[in-house]
């Protein structure tokens, strides 16, 4: 079961969207456009339905609601693998280095309480 709250991944995506939004307006090629575009849109969608909750429900453990975000894992870790290369201004980057680990975590905690099915 994950240990964190509907509150505190719903905290850490709202900083992480607000940093790829500025990495996306700073990108200089369309590839990295497209690619921080494809995150930012699965992470939106993941929030807006965060925001349907009641707030008495943010003290529950988070669960993933939208199907995307099963599926952005590998692309917010490519992220952080690239984030030297891809992040062009110092401030955004220093600002990612925090955040996108947090994210990882709360992903990984997800995937690890998703039953696998062969």
């Amino acid at each position: 079961m994950s240990g964190t709250t509907i509150a505190n991944a719903l905290e850490a995506f709202m900083s992480f969207s607000e940093l790829l939004d500025d990495a996306y307006w700073e990108a200089s090629s369309i590839e990295t456009k497209d690619a921080l575009y494809d995150i930012i849109s699965i992470f939106s969608h993941e929030i807006a339905e965060l925001n349907k909750l009641s707030i008495q429900d943010h003290d529950y453990p988070y669960e993933i609601i939208t199907e995307g975000m099963r599926w952005v894992i590998p692309k917010v870790e490519k992220l952080d693998e690239y984030k030297e290369e891809t992040l062009v201004r110092t401030r955004t980057l220093l600002n990612m280095r925090e955040v996108i680990s947090s994210v990882i975590i709360i992903l990984e905690e997800q995937n690890d309480c998703t039953p696998d099915f062969v």
